[in-house]
Formats: C-alpha cells, sequence, structure tokens
C-alpha cells in the first residue's frame, strides 16, 4: 500500500486549501483512510476518516466545523477539504490506511502512512 499526500501550501489566515491522498497498491473496500496532522513539538492528532466501501465518514470534534474528508472513486484519492483555516492549522498534514476496524481516532491503529505535506497559515 503506497499513499502520497499532496495539496500543502502556504495559505492566508481564513483561507482554505484541499488535500489528496492517493492510494495504490491494494483494492480498499476493506479499508479506512484517516487524516491526521502534527504540528512541531506536538504529538499527531486525528482530524477525519472514512470507510473506502460505504463512505461512512467520522470527524474529530475539533474538525467537524470546518474540515470536510470525501473519497473521489475515480482519481483513487481521499481528499480533505480545509476551510477557514488559521495560524494554529500549521502542520505536516497525514493520511494512513488500515483495514477496517474500530477507533478510527487512533494512529497507532494505522497500518500504513504517507510522507506528509506541509501546510502553513500565515497571519
Amino acid at each position: 500500500v503506497q499513499l502520497v499526500e499532496s495539496g500543502g501550501g502556504l495559505v492566508q489566515s481564513g483561507g482554505s486549501l484541499r488535500l489528496a491522498c492517493a492510494a495504490s497498491g491494494s483494492t480498499f473496500d476493506r479499508y479506512v483512510i484517516g487524516w491526521f496532522r502534527q504540528a512541531p513539538g506536538k504529538e499527531r492528532d486525528f482530524l477525519a476518516a472514512i470507510r473506502w466501501a460505504s463512505e461512512t465518514t467520522h470527524y474529530a470534534d475539533s474538525a467537524k466545523d470546518k474540515f470536510t474528508i470525501s473519497k473521489d472513486y475515480a482519481a483513487n484519492t481521499v481528499n480533505l477539504q480545509m476551510n477557514s483555516l488559521k495560524p494554529e492549522d500549521t502542520a505536516v498534514y497525514y493520511c494512513a490506511a488500515k483495514v477496517g476496524g474500530s477507533r478510527w481516532n487512533e494512529n497507532f491503529k494505522y497500518d500504513y502512512w504517507g510522507q506528509g505535506t506541509q501546510v502553513t497559515v500565515s497571519s
């Protein structure tokens, strides 16, 4: 399984970005794909996850109002739309994959990780 994130960059406070996680190397019908972020000196935090087959989603409370996770079947990507960004959203954003199960918000449950994409929000 290979995961490659893209779409990060520099954005002004209040702006939006759309991240993409390109998944390859397997059929993903049994997989859950999650998005996490890690700011310097902080733990890696869960943001959102989606079950590939059913497109069932789950969000961290902190992400519900500004982040939307979705699947692009044609492109084989899982996207994270991020709106109303603030400087505190500055972090490296990672996507990860695991085979089904529960506890989608726990990063140690994920087996595969991308390399991450940097998001920087300027004030």
